[in-house]
C-alpha cells in the first residue's frame, strides 16, 4: 500500500501555461487522503452482499462510483476549470485555438484523475472489492477438487466466511487468493501505466515549451507572488470599499485596531469597473510584447495600461495562441 500511495503522489499533469510545484505538492496530499479514506471505508463500510448478481455490482460500485465522485469533485475544485466558463462567458472562447483548449482540458482532467485513480489502484491492490465482484464468475475447476455441481450462487457467497459450508471452507482461501493475485496484478499494471504516461508527458512539455528551465522556474514564482499579493490586496480593497459604504448608511463604522491602521494608511478604495476585472479575468497562456515576457493577464493589463492603448489592450486580451 505505501509503494502504491507513493506511485499515486506522482500522478500529475503539468501543462505548457500552468507550472507550479505547489500543485505536485497539493497532488501529492490529495492521493494520501484518498489512501486514507478508502482504507476507512474498507475497514468500516465495505460488505460484499455474497449474492449472485449482486456481488458484481457492488463491487464495481465501490471501486468507481467514489473514483467518479473524486475526479468530479476534483474538476470543480480545480481554478482552472472557472477560468474556461469565464472564458466561454466573456468570449465565447472565439480565440482559444485547438492547442490552447488541449492545454486547458489537460491540466484541468489531468489534476482531477489524481483523487480517482489513487482510489482505484489502492483498491485494486487491497483486493476486497474485486474478489467480491468476480467471485461468482471464477471458474470452479481452477480449484483442485472443488465439487463440479456448485453453481454462481454457491461461488459468490465465498468472500463471506460465515456463508458457505464446512465442505468448501478449505477452497476459499485458495479461490480468494486468486481474486487477490489478480486483482493487484491489473492494479500494478495500473500504476505503471500512468508512470508511463506521466514521463512521457513530462518529455513533451520539456520538448515543446518556448522557455528555460530558469525562467519556468521564475514564472512560478512570479505567479505564486501576484496570486498572493493579489489576494491580500482585494481583501484589503473590499474591507475599505465596504467601510465607506456602511459609514454611508449608519454614519459610522466599527472597526478592530488592525482595520483602523489600514484606514489610516489607504484612506478609501475606488471601485473597480467590470470592464478591468474582465480584462484580467479567464484563460491565459505565455505571451511576450517586443520580446518582453507577459506572465499573466493581470501583467499583460498592467503593460498596455501603461500605454494607455485601450484598443491594443482589448485586442490583445483576446488573443491566446
Amino acid at each position: 500500500m505505501a509503494a502504491a500511495a507513493l506511485v499515486a503522489e506522482n500522478f500529475k499533469f503539468v501543462s505548457l501555461f500552468f507550472k507550479s510545484k505547489d500543485v505536485m505538492i497539493f497532488n501529492g496530499l490529495i492521493a494520501l487522503g484518498t489512501v486514507a479514506s478508502q482504507t476507512a471505508y474498507n475497514v468500516f463500510a465495505f460488505n460484499c452482499p455474497c449474492s449472485s448478481g449482486r456481488n458484481y455490482r457492488y463491487g464495481l460500485a465501490a471501486i468507481g462510483v467514489p473514483a467518479l465522485a473524486l475526479f468530479l469533485v476534483g474538476i470543480m475544485l480545480n481554478k482552472s476549470t472557472w477560468d474556461v466558463v469565464s472564458e466561454c462567458r466573456l468570449r465565447k472562447c472565439r480565440k482559444l485555438s485547438g492547442a490552447a483548449g488541449f492545454a486547458l482540458l489537460g491540466t484541468i482532467f489531468g489534476q482531477a484523475v489524481v483523487a480517482p485513480l489513487t482510489w482505484v489502484v489502492i483498491s485494486l491492490l487491497q483486493g476486497e472489492a474485486y474478489t467480491c465482484a468476480l467471485s461468482e464468475f471464477v471458474n470452479s475447476t481452477t480449484a483442485e477438487g472443488f465439487p463440479t455441481v456448485k453453481g454462481s450462487e454457491v461461488m459468490a457467497k465465498l468472500p463471506c466466511k460465515g456463508s458457505v459450508s464446512e465442505e468448501l471452507q478449505g477452497f476459499r482461501a485458495e479461490i480468494e487468493r486468486l481474486l487477490k493475485y489478480e486483482s493487484q496484478l491489473i492494479g500494478w499494471l495500473l500504476v505503471a501505466g500512468m508512470s508511463l504516461a506521466v514521463f512521457l508527458m513530462l518529455c513533451m512539455k520539456r520538448c515543446s515549451s518556448p522557455l528555460g528551465y530558469q525562467q519556468e522556474d521564475y514564472w512560478h514564482l512570479y505567479r505564486s507572488q501576484e496570486k498572493s499579493l493579489f489576494q491580500r490586496t482585494a481583501e484589503v480593497h473590499a474591507r475599505l470599499l465596504a467601510a465607506e459604504n456602511i459609514k454611508s448608511f449608519f454614519g459610522f463604522a466599527v472597526f478592530s485596531k488592525e482595520e483602523k491602521e489600514q484606514l489610516a494608511e489607504y484612506q478609501n478604495a475606488s471601485p473597480i469597473c467590470s470592464t478591468n476585472w474582465n480584462r484580467v479575468t479567464g484563460v491565459y497562456l505565455y505571451r511576450e510584447k517586443k520580446g518582453l515576457p507577459l506572465y499573466s493577464r493581470l501583467n499583460k493589463w498592467a503593460t498596455y495600461d501603461l500605454e494607455n492603448n485601450a484598443e491594443a489592450m482589448d485586442k490583445e486580451m483576446e488573443t491566446y495562441s
